[in-house]
């Protein structure tokens, strides 16, 4: 790949991505696989104003040795550095960029009850943390090629050139090809004004159809609201939160949905697939979970805590979606939740109540918005989706009509 592409790649994110304002730290997660991409981010970052940026390296065959060797008991805690770590950022409010690359079937040797277990804690222990920050900074995903990703996704390549067409993949899907911020700028002011439409409904429930057996009713609150895009903190500052981006989502109200729901593509979880999965609902819930590959995984994250059978999002992308064109089933959540419609376990987002800048996080979960430690998002989305709007006034709007939007 050209550098003077990659260049512009690392500045969109470090710009349209983040935002970074003058004086403001910056965190990166990254893999070992794109030290000199990393490179290139560090160095846009900086040429933004950032104050200071780190570098937190992973190694997802490290993480699978740790998997393999700890106790449950070592695996899962926190150490008091790594609260001080919390602590500190809590304080500073870093932007936080994630890049991700791994291999999908990476951790597919390690014991998904041990790992189940042992985030359970983690996340657990962090929650408060994350509880302080929500909406207060700036975060964004995104991706880089990793030579096993690249692999499993062209296996017929030679390695060199399997890179290089998830290069191409990943730089189409997050429109950073030609003017990048042009391109998010049009694509953004496109799902405010599909925001906008959905908003003036009042929309009391969507429900779900399809062929493969999908029959969903999901719940909204009164007060829910539809977002897509640019999101912005707190204090003013707008970001994009994912790099690549299709939806249009909202929270919507726990304990209201009913029905079954098929899965559309695998879910790639703890680093295993989980594979042709139905989830069934009653009074908001999830009473059955069955999956053809890894159904004890698919019951260990529903079990994740009390919210994590609930309803977190219920995010609309049309089936046509520029990722879903590609024809690549990337086996990477970033991208094929952008590829089509999914919903979403656990944790719900409190910015998609009207007037939550006003509102305590206690006060957002009163009115429906589920808390969980896990938010995990899976793809629904079918050719023949059909979704109607239930209105509070009584009318009936369709939203979706096989598979694409109805307005």
């Amino acid at each position: 790949m050209q550098q003077t592409i990659l260049q512009e790649y690392a500045k969109l994110i470090a710009t349209m991505g983040v935002n970074v304002q003058p004086g403001q730290e910056v965190i990166i997660e990254a893999e070992l696989d794109q030290p000199e991409f990393v490179t290139e981010l560090v160095k846009a970052c900086y040429e933004a104003g950032a104050r200071t940026v780190r570098v937190d390296w992973q190694h997802q065959p490290v993480a699978l040795l740790h998997a393999l060797h700890r106790s449950p008991e070592a695996l899962g805690e926190m150490r008091e550095w790594e609260k001080a770590r919390w602590q500190d950022m809590v304080d500073t409010l870093p932007c936080r960029i994630y890049l991700e690359s791994e291999d999908p079937d990476g951790m597919k040797d390690a014991d998904p009850a041990k790992i189940s277990a042992a985030a359970q804690n983690r996340q657990r222990i962090a929650k408060p943390y994350r509880d302080q920050m929500e909406n207060r900074y700036q975060w964004c995903i995104a991706a880089v090629p990793g030579k096993a990703w690249a692999a499993k996704l062209f296996p017929e390549l030679p390695v060199e050139e399997a890179m290089e067409k998830l290069w191409e993949a990943i730089l189409e899907a997050s429109r950073a090809k030609g003017d990048g911020p042009a391109n998010w700028q049009a694509h953004n002011a496109d799902l405010t004004t599909r925001c906008r439409y959905l908003n003036s409904l009042g929309i009391r429930s969507l429900h779900y159809t399809a062929s493969n057996g999908t029959d969903l009713t999901v719940g909204m609150m009164k007060e829910g609201r539809f977002h897509g895009g640019a999101d912005k903190t707190l204090s003013g500052t707008v970001f994009n939160p994912n790099i690549p981006s299709e939806e249009v989502y909202i929270s919507p109200k726990r304990g209201e949905a009913e029905g079954i729901v098929y899965s559309a593509l695998p879910l790639c979880y703890q680093g295993q697939l989980i594979e042709n999965f139905s989830l069934r609902f009653e009074n908001g819930r999830v009473v059955e979970a069955k999956a053809e590959k890894n159904e004890a995984l698919l019951k260990e994250l529903v079990a994740m805590d009390e919210g994590a059978a609930y309803l977190g999002e219920c995010a609309l992308v049309p089936f046509e979606s520029p990722i879903n064109q590609t024809g690549i089933l990337f086996y990477n959540t970033l991208f094929d939740e952008n590829a089509v419609c999914h919903l979403a376990l656990g944790r719900g987002f409190c910015d998609t109540v009207d007037d939550f800048e006003h509102r305590s996080l206690a006060e957002c979960q009163a009115l429906g918005v589920n808390d969980s430690i896990v938010h995990e998002d899976f793809m629904i989305g079918t050719r023949d989706l059909n979704i109607d709007a239930e209105t509070f006034d009584g009318r009936t709007v369709p939203i979706f009509r096989n598979g694409t939007w109805a307005f």
